[in-house]
Order: C-alpha cells, then structure tokens, then sequence
C-alpha cells in the first residue's frame, strides 16, 4: 500500500481489529430465535454498543425494534457546520447450515490460507469493524472531520423490516448529508468496487394440504395425492427447463449495462463443478443483476433416515423472490403468491405466508460524495481505478433510507467478494481487503469534508 498516515495506522490497529472480529464472530447471532437463543443477538448488539462508547460515541442506544431484535446507534459529533455522514453495517449473521461443512468452527474466527474464517466475518460483522477503523485512524491523524452517526442492524438477514419500520416512525434519528452501507463488497480481491444496484426480495412460506393425514404408500399410493410430490410439481413451475425464472406475469428479459461478468470468473467464483451448465440465459450480469431470481430455499419433509413408506399429508417450503431494480417487491410478492396458489396441482389446499420483503435499490454514482470515494479508493489501491458493479443481494433499508432522506447521497461498500462465499460454509475476509477498505472509508471522510467545506 502507499505511504500514507492514514495507510500506516489502519496497518497498525490490524491485529486489535482481529481480536474484535474474533470476539463478535463468537456471538452466535441469528436473528431467529427457533435457531439460536436470543441471548446471543443480544450479547452481540451490548457487545456493539459499548465498542461505540469507547469511541467516544454519544446517545448509545439498544433500539428495540418492531420485529423484535435491536439495533444499536451512535453519534459522534464532528466539528462545527461539518457534514454528517451515517456508517451502517449489521451485527446478525445467517445459520452456519452444515457445521460440519465447516473446516473450522463457524463461530471462531480461523486463520487459513491468508483469510479469516468464521460466519459473518465479511457479512457484515466485518463491516463494523471497518467503520471502527477508519474512524480510529482519522481521531489518530488530526480527528475525525465529520459528524458521525453509526446504525448497526439486528436482523437484516431476516428481512423482517424491523430496523425499516423503527426508521420510518423515528425519521430524523438516522438524517445524514451521505450514507455509506458497509454490506456489500468488491467485485474481485484487490479491485475497488462501489455497489450501484441491489435486487429487492420477497420471502413467502408456501403449505400444501392434500389429506387428512399420512397414509401407507403401498396401500394408497397411485390414487391418493401425496403433498410431498404435489410441493415438487408445484416448485418446478418456477424454472423453465433452462432454469430461467417464470413467475406469471414477471418481466424476465432485462439487461445489464455496465461491468460485465466473466462467464469463467462466475463458474470459478460459484464453485459450480464441471460438466453442469449455468441456468438461464442472457449475460452473467443480466442474470444475477438485472433479472428475478427464484430460489427455494428451505422444504419441510421427511428425512431420508428414518423414512418411512408413507405418503405426506403435508409439505411446506419457503420461496425466496431477487426482484430487480425497476420492479416492485410488492407486485412481485403479489404475482409469486398468485402463481403459487394457481400452479398447485390436483386441487391441493393452498397457503401463502409472506415472511419477508425488500425494495431493489438503485444509487446515483453521479453524486458528488461518489468522487470523494473515487479519490480515495485510488489511494487505497494504487493503481487501480473505482469501479461500479450490481450485486444480487438485498438491502432493505437503503430504499427505506432513500424515501426518508431523498438529498442524501448513499454509497455502499464492504468486504463480501466473491471469495468470501456470504450465506455460505466456510465464509471469510480477507484482511487485506478490509485494511484496504478501512484507509479507503477514512480518506472518504476527509475528502467529503473537504469537498463540504469543513
């Protein structure tokens, strides 16, 4: 890295900022208690707060929020008539799913190969301890030049709203000149990538009834409607044979324009093995940035050990909707609710629970903030120039925080690349992109105060 002040300082505090990722990853903070206790969000958002306080933070405060969890919230005043500037990054992190996946302990923070391993490393627990680096480095080089606030969410992987709702009753609470969303990430290691789009989602829990109860598969298999094969079929009818998304009435054919992704760069970065195709069609950017993407992400059925020869009364699986910037999440969960309830076969009684929805968001990287984060992104990586990239994933909030704040300028940034594999086994950071990132944030703070005149 160039020789910097603010280079060498974030280099100095990086074995402090691995003891604090260590001691936050072990926090076991799903923010679902049927998974995990609550206990471990709410040791995690204490842990948090008193990190904020010993920064010098004002008004910290565990926010109790509509869905039940908290988000936690600082102010650190800056000088007299500078601009304020909210740092957003959130503390819960998704299941670990298949521990045994792991190669080491999802909630222990693991050196292997260069990168730091455990859950939430890069989403987004990572992303605080970002936030707190470059704001340590700037009060070490002269003081920080704005005033900060700083919000960390408590069940942004939920997509419960809780964090939207509480914003939207209490509106002048997180009011900033400029936001930075510190929950994306670049698009390769070592290139510095600003977010200009994210898909929103909806989530909907869909149950299939289709007798009174499980019945012996040799004695009424072949007439009687088994829900188990009833869910299949009606699953399938979200994919066309290509894989391409098909929810009745959802525009599918978008395009991307803009950085392009390698169909070779994906396969590697996905991991996808040889011999199995890609789904869908169009560019690898059109497919996960521009378009709808349906997943089915959990069913409820028997095991296979310990099956029995039964046919199922009932199935139950949860259908998670990407909707893309220039949809509506709320007209995609309309037309995925009424799909599903049309394509169930053999006269099967239908439920649909929504547990969750997000608006897509789209930024303008025209905004003056955007040229401060140019400037100091190219000091951060010499030699390499910002770049804007789409991302797959949801944020609900920024559309939240967009509504609220419509002359506020909203960067997101973060450290979930591609090989930090977020929501997967084995998810890690790498340290140099989050000491790379934290000089980068803390040079954004002085040339936007310069920018402002402060």
């Amino acid at each position: 890295m160039t020789a910097h002040p603010i280079s060498e300082t974030v280099a100095s505090l990086m074995p402090r900022a691995k003891a604090e990722l260590a001691e936050l990853v072990a926090f076991q903070s799903v923010a679902d208690p049927a998974q995990f206790p609550k206990s471990e969000c709410e040791a995690a958002a204490n842990w948090v707060a008193d990190a904020l306080r010993a920064e010098d933070f004002q008004d910290v405060a565990l926010l109790d929020t509509p869905d039940g969890t908290q988000s936690v919230y600082g102010f650190l005043p800056g000088p007299a008539g500078a601009p304020t500037v909210l740092l957003y990054a959130h503390y819960d992190v998704q299941p670990p799913l298949d521990e045994s996946a792991w190669l080491s302990p999802p909630f222990e923070l693991t050196e292997r190969d260069g990168r730091w391993f455990g859950r939430g490393a890069a989403d987004c627990k990572g992303g605080f301890i970002m936030h707190l680096l470059a704001l340590r480095a700037l009060k070490a080089d002269g003081g920080v030049p704005v005033s900060v606030k700083v919000i960390a969410e408590g069940s942004e992987e939920q997509g419960t709203g809780g964090l939207e709702r509480y914003a939207e009753a209490h509106p002048d609470l997180l009011a900033a000149d400029t936001i930075v969303i510190g929950d994306t990430g670049n698009f390769r290691v070592g290139l510095p990538t600003v977010t200009a789009t994210l898909r929103g989602m909806t989530m909907l829990r869909v149950t299939l009834d289709t007798l009174e109860g499980n019945l012996h598969s040799g004695q009424f298999g072949g007439a009687a409607p088994d829900a188990l094969a009833a869910m299949i079929h009606l699953l399938a009818s979200l994919r066309a044979e290509d894989g391409t998304t098909t929810v009745d009435g959802l525009v599918t054919n978008a395009d991307w324009e803009g950085l392009q992704y390698p169909e070779a760069e994906f396969r590697t970065d996905a991991k996808v093995l040889d011999g199995v195709e890609l789904i869908g069609t169009g560019t690898v950017a059109d497919r996960i940035w521009a378009r709808p993407a349906v997943t089915v992400i959990g069913i409820d059925c028997p095991p296979v050990v310990g099956a029995t020869p039964s046919l199922q009364a009932t199935a139950r699986a949860q259908v998670s909707l990407r909707v893309p910037p220039g949809q509506d999440a709320a007209e995609a969960t309309e037309l995925l609710t009424a799909h599903l309830k049309a394509h169930a076969p053999w006269g099967a009684r239908v439920a649909v629970e929504q547990v969750g929805q997000g608006q897509p968001f789209r930024a303008d990287i025209s905004s003056p903030a955007y040229t401060s984060m140019a400037q100091a992104m190219e000091t951060a990586y010499p030699g390499e120039k910002m770049q804007s990239s789409g991302m797959g994933g949801s944020i609900p909030l920024c559309n939240t925080l967009a509504t609220l704040y419509p002359e506020a300028e909203i960067l997101l940034i973060g450290l979930s690349e591609p090989e930090a594999q977020i929501h997967a086994v084995n998810e890690s950071v790498s340290p140099e992109e989050l000491e790379r990132l934290s000089v980068a944030e803390a040079l954004f703070l002085r040339n936007y105060a310069e920018s402002k005149g402060a």
